[in-house]
């Protein structure tokens, strides 16, 4: 994969100027094209949209609309400061369809994660995690909370052998070709098991020019991945996870919990996720 067209979303949130700011920043290590698009809440069902009142939709309406062209100036602006190539886009029409739409056109989309404590981040139900499922492309996930200070120089990898975790490790090649640690990180689920399946893929990294070493983590009864890797990611200091999403079907971890879930509800690092 190549980094030459990114896609970031934005929103009427108070992390879409943190979104383009980390945005433009990766546009310039990779000398890329970045788009801007700019996709909100459509839903009926939502408090904002209930009442009924002709005044009070005009009023909706032009509030929307200043919005708009208020994060468009926003974007623009920085995009110039920055000096770096960036378009412009706002779609009609349901949200997560068009976000899929525009998100086919580039190599990889910067999206954030959904932030209980600010009604704007809320897109649509399942916004982020529909975005990965159905574009086919890989996306970085920012967490809301704290700020991003480093990016990629410290790397995990969650490895469990699926086809999803091969796609997000050769996804990530790009973006980790300059990190200082490269780790391969399984989890073990049987103590006799054999040599950790991370060797094999810390070898292929090498020959694509990345130092990585690799470790298996024992599964601890009761604990659920997703929770011992978010602990491996403070323990280490890791500031980019790279981990397959939904190496089983959507409805049985949104059922069951599954670590995908887990990590986009409690992520406290960049994710990059892919389908």
């Amino acid at each position: 994969m190549t980094c030459k067209t990114l896609l970031v979303h934005l929103d009427d949130s108070t992390h879409s100027a943190a979104r383009i700011e980390f945005a433009l920043e990766l546009a310039g290590r990779h000398d890329a094209h970045l788009i801007g698009l700019y996709v909100v809440c459509q839903d009926l069902t939502q408090p904002m949209f209930l009442h009924g009142e002709r005044a009070l939709i005009a009023t909706r309406k032009a509030q929307q609309d200043a919005n708009l062209k208020g994060a468009q100036a926003r974007f623009l602006s920085a995009g110039e400061r920055a000096g770096r190539s960036v378009e412009w886009r706002a779609p009609e029409g349901p949200a997560v369809q068009a976000a899929i739409l525009h998100a086919r056109h580039a190599d990889l989309l910067i999206l954030g994660q959904d932030d209980p404590g600010d009604p704007s981040s809320y897109i649509a139900r399942h916004f982020v995690e529909d975005v990965l499922m159905a574009s086919g492309r890989p996306a970085i996930v920012l967490p809301y909370a704290g700020t991003v200070r480093s990016f990629a120089e410290s790397v995990l990898i969650a490895w469990d052998g699926s086809r999803e975790s091969a796609r997000a490790m050769a996804d990530a090649l790009p973006l980790i070709k300059r990190a200082k640690f490269v780790t391969v990180m399984t989890v073990q689920r049987r103590p006799d098991s054999e040599a950790p399946a991370g060797i094999d893929v810390a070898a292929w990294l090498e020959r694509h020019g990345i130092q990585a070493g690799f470790s298996a983590a024992p599964k601890v009864a009761g604990v659920p991945t997703g929770a011992l890797l978010l602990n491996m990611l403070a323990d280490h200091h890791i500031d980019l996870l790279v981990m397959g999403a939904y190496g089983h079907t959507r409805g049985q971890e949104r059922l069951l919990g599954g670590v995908t879930r887990t990590i986009l509800e409690s992520m406290t690092v960049p994710v990059l996720m892919s389908h």
